[in-house]
């Protein structure tokens, strides 16, 4: 209970070399400087506040509970509304991105108006956050494990905010929207904000390379994550969830009303099948390895029926089988000519059966 929080950004001793050790240098700016900007703060807070009642109208909605369609219309109206409004806003604070510190607790935020970043309660694991692998052999005082748990929670966090917010969606489109909260350019991003890279003790020559740079980045905020919640076993990760979720309800806000779509291959299906005929969803390709955890499949849709033996509808790909044998019949479907030929084959067949039923 007596114990003090410190801040993220308070002094630690460094017992690596110093030629090993980058440090990125940012402008601190005085906190008056967050009251320039009162405009953009108003349309935040209002539209956090449109983001957190959406959450919770679908969740009042999945335990049954009735909610006004005119009110949940309104809603949705308004926060449009404001996200288009938000989006003349151009300032110089968002355009710098400097770095400001609450001096109430030392802990930062900036001028974009990011959350307040949770404190690590574990001085040993905050130097290991910001220790890369390379400058060290000690997997325990490096980000090396820290790293792997962090993309664990962030991934959950990501899954169950969506699923929330979302309701009507299906798994391909969860999955694409989570993409979109957890690659690498995003948490480095983030990591970048919150100058979480200003700290890193890395390999002098990773700044020269962009790609390996923006995944150590991305790797450094994944275990700024891990060791925020492994520090406070009581509280640590309900107060990284809220915050995740603050941190990443501006880019849900941007995708608008996510509308429920007909599952393509259904659509396909319904068209084309038949008594006796064969829809096959087959692997084109061995899947390809983008990131750790993360492939991309290809998969084309055939039929064999109707007068066709094999024939090729079409291909797709995606993060998972599911998604893209999804985007081979999307693709099948567009090719609106093969469509109907196979639709009429279909019709003929169907009339001749019943033909020669009533003879």
């Amino acid at each position: 209970m007596g114990r003090k929080r410190k801040s993220v950004f308070s002094t630690s001793t460094n017992t690596y070399t110093k030629e090993a050790k980058v440090k990125l240098d940012r402008p601190v700016l005085d906190n008056n400087a967050l009251d320039k900007d009162e405009t953009r703060s108003c349309f935040t807070v209002i539209s956090d506040l449109l983001s957190d009642t959406l959450i919770n109208y679908r969740h009042l909605q999945a335990h049954d509970v009735e909610v006004s369609p005119d009110v949940l219309k309104a809603t949705f109206e308004l926060e449009e509304a404001l996200r288009r409004a938000k989006s003349h806003l151009s300032t110089a604070s968002a355009r710098n991105g400097h770095i400001l510190t609450d001096s109430s607790t030392g802990v930062v935020c900036t001028q974009e108006r990011l959350p307040m970043l949770p404190p690590i309660m574990d001085k040993v694991l905050e130097r290991a956050v910001f220790t890369h692998p390379g400058v060290g052999n000690d997997t325990e005082k490096t980000y090396d494990r820290l790293e792997i748990l962090g993309d664990a929670y962030i991934e959950l966090i990501a899954t169950k905010l969506i699923w929330r917010r979302f309701q009507e969606i299906p798994s391909g489109r969860i999955s694409q929207i989570r993409e979109l909260l957890v690659k690498n350019e995003t948490l480095a991003e983030y990591a970048t904000g919150y100058g979480l890279d200003s700290k890193a003790t890395v390999p002098q020559d990773y700044l020269k390379q962009p790609k390996r740079w923006t995944k150590t980045k991305a790797d450094i905020f994944e275990a700024y994550v891990a060791a925020a919640i492994i520090s406070d076993p009581v509280d640590g990760y309900r107060v990284v969830e809220k915050w995740l979720t603050q941190l990443w309800l501006p880019k849900l806000s941007e995708l608008g009303i996510q509308k429920p779509v007909l599952n393509a291959k259904e659509i396909l299906a319904r068209k084309i099948m038949g008594k006796g005929i064969k829809l096959r969803y087959l692997d084109e390709h061995p899947p390809a390895q983008q990131r750790p955890g993360m492939q991309t499949f290809f998969v084309g849709v055939y039929l064999t029926g109707w007068g066709w033996d094999n024939k090729h509808l079409g291909s797709g790909q995606g993060h998972n089988k599911t998604i893209a044998g999804n985007e081979a019949a999307h693709q099948a479907l567009s090719n609106e000519p093969l469509v109907e030929e196979i639709t009429c084959a279909k019709r003929a067949h169907e009339a001749a059966k019943d033909q020669s039923g009533i003879r």
